[in-house]
Order: C-alpha cells, then structure tokens, then sequence
C-alpha cells in the first residue's frame, strides 16, 4: 500500500513545529508495518527537491501557495492520501483520488481573529471552511471533533478521532529541581498567550522560579518581560534532551493557549512526571483529570491559575504524588497505538473510498 501525506512542511523545515514532529512519529512507524509513505510538502532555501527520513520519502515542489495545486496532481499516483491540513487551507486532494481523508490538527476560526488583521483572518477562515467539501476526516481530539461539527458543519459520522502518542523512552521521570520551578514551553503566538505566564507568576505567594521556552513572533516581549521580572528565565527553543530535561526539573507546567487541538506539551509533561495546569480550553480538557494530573482552570482567570500553581509548589509531597499520577495517566498514549490506528484507518479508506 502506497499513500501520501500532504502538509507545508517536513520537520526539517527552519519553521517545523509540533505538527511535523508528530507526523513524523506516525508515519516512521507505519512503514515499519509494510506501507510506503511520501511526504509531500513545500520547499525551503538549501533543502533537496527529494531525501528519505526515518523510512519516509520526502518530496518537496513549491512554495507555501503552489503546493495547494501539486498536492492533487501527486495525490493520483498512490492508494490513500492524507491532507494535512495544519494551517487552515485545505489541499483538495481528493479532486483526484477518491481516497483521501482530511487530517484536522485543529480549527482555525476563532485563532484567525487574534492573529492577523481582520479582513485577511475572514478570508482565510473562508478558505478554511472548503474542508467541508471532504468525504471523511480525522481528528486529534474530541475538541476538535466539535470544532468541526459546530464551526464548520461537518456531519460526526465523517469524523473519526485518533489521538497522538508519546514516546515513553523518551519523555519519562527524571530528577526534579531542588527548588520549585514553573516551566512554560511552547511558541510565542498571540493565542498561545506566553505573556499570561509574567501575569499568573507575580500573583504566586510562592517563590517559584518561572521557566519560558520557545520561539516565534512574541519573542521581544517575552525577553523584555524577562528582563524585568524577578526570578524569571528565558532559554529560547528547545529540543532534544534539553527540552525532556526541562520538564524533568519543573514542579509544575502551565500552558496559557486559548485553543490546543492536541495539548502535545501536556502529554510531554505529564509523561515526564510532571502535572500540568492549564486553562480549561480545546484538548486540555480531554488529557487533565483535574486534581489528579493537573488542573483545569478558567480562560485567564490567573488568580485562580496562581492559587492552583501554589497548591502544587508550595508542599513538595503534594508535587510528587501528582508526579506519579501524571506518569501514570500518560501511559495511555504511545506512538505505536496511534500508528497501528492509522493503518487501519487508511487500510479501510482504501477498501472503501466512496
């Protein structure tokens, strides 16, 4: 069996992000079970027309705009394709192979509006809306789910959910840090509110050390915030060890994002043994059992945020307890399950395609 997967970018690209890392997870693992995979995406200054990865064939034509008209062109030449539709407009693949399914990260209608000026926000959440045109769709979350049910109009039986994994020899328990630490990792967006993370952290009676991870157009602002507030660190982007040892360290997480289709930083977290708090918006709802792996807290209610921030870093016992039941819970999500779902998934997409 031969698919494809459409999306802007391969995780090589200087822009790459979650989305990339988490396809990238899936499908090195579906051709491990005997499918061929090509990755079709844009090109970027000094990368190869063509490269293998992990067992994926990359292939990269166009830019940001044109890959929307080669997508259908390549779709023809395999058995399934998967439109990856990470950033709001769709492929339209399935103009040429009946078997296509769109891949919904999340919906984009409402983060248009705190992005980018109006007029733009409105013609791309237009262009959003044409998803409605596919016959089937997967969804990361039950969040996004009823996104798509209630801000696009797509019928609940066309949409099946599968919820991204974790690597757990990767991100597992290490040594936390010998005072409390507060991490927040994720990239600087207007709707990912990084700026929140300096509001909640001078209401703490605690005196917690906050950590600010990331990157993207917001990264002024957090480094002058930083500069300005005691007890506060910037250390950029992060990958790798560095990233899992961050979570290691940190009492606590907090993620400030008005919408998560798939709060990865959450997973990350708590898979390192780390509870996270977090507004109570999109996925963060279906991953937190409040209480027990964090907590869910009203959007930018940072008193409340503030008080459940001290309950876990003020008493060290109470961290730890909810250490092990974050490490606990996350063991439901691994990469090879998500995997093996896909495959059946497209395995039935190619059986039947109408």
């Amino acid at each position: 069996m031969r698919i494809l997967v459409v999306n802007h970018r391969d995780p090589m690209h200087p822009l790459a992000g979650g989305a990339e890392e988490g396809l990238l997870q899936i499908f090195s693992r579906v051709v491990k079970r005997g499918v061929e995979v090509t990755w079709l995406c844009e090109k970027f200054d000094g990368a190869k027309s063509e490269e293998w990865l992990k067992g994926i064939r990359i292939l990269r034509k166009g830019n940001a705009a044109t890959l929307h008209l080669y997508a259908p062109l390549e779709a023809r030449k395999y058995d399934a394709v998967i439109d990856s539709v990470a950033h709001a407009a769709p492929f339209f693949s399935f103009l040429t192979n009946q078997a296509t399914t769109a891949l919904i990260h999340h919906v984009h209608q409402d983060v248009l509006k705190l992005e980018m000026p109006i007029v733009k926000a409105s013609v791309i959440g237009g262009a959003e809306k044409g998803v409605r045109l596919y016959k089937r769709f997967i969804a990361k979350s039950k969040a996004t789910q009823n996104d798509l049910i209630k801000k696009i109009g797509i019928n609940e039986k066309r949409i099946s959910v599968i919820y991204d994994g974790i690597d757990h020899a990767v991100y597992k328990p290490g040594e936390k840090s010998r005072e409390p630490m507060i991490l927040w990792l994720n990239r600087f967006k207007n709707y990912k509110n990084p700026l929140d993370a300096f509001i909640i952290h001078r209401k703490l009676r605690s005196k917690a050390k906050l950590v600010i991870a990331g990157y993207g157009e917001l990264k002024w602002e957090v480094e002058e915030l930083t500069k300005k507030n005691p007890n506060t660190v910037y250390v950029g982007k992060v990958g790798g060890e560095r990233k899992v040892r961050l979570y290691q360290q940190a009492w606590v997480t907090l993620s400030t994002s008005y919408i998560e289709g798939w709060g990865l930083t959450l997973v990350e977290a708590n898979a390192c043994g780390t509870p996270v708090v977090s507004y109570n918006t999109g996925s963060a709802q279906e991953i937190i059992v409040h209480g027990k792996n964090g907590f869910l807290v009203n959007y930018k209610d940072y008193e409340q945020v503030a008080k459940s921030l001290d309950y876990i870093l003020e008493d060290e016992n109470t961290m730890m307890n909810m250490a092990k039941q974050s490490h606990d819970l996350s063991l439901k999500y691994d990469w090879e399950k998500t995997a093996e779902k896909y495959v059946e998934y497209v395995q039935k997409l190619v059986e039947n395609p109408v």
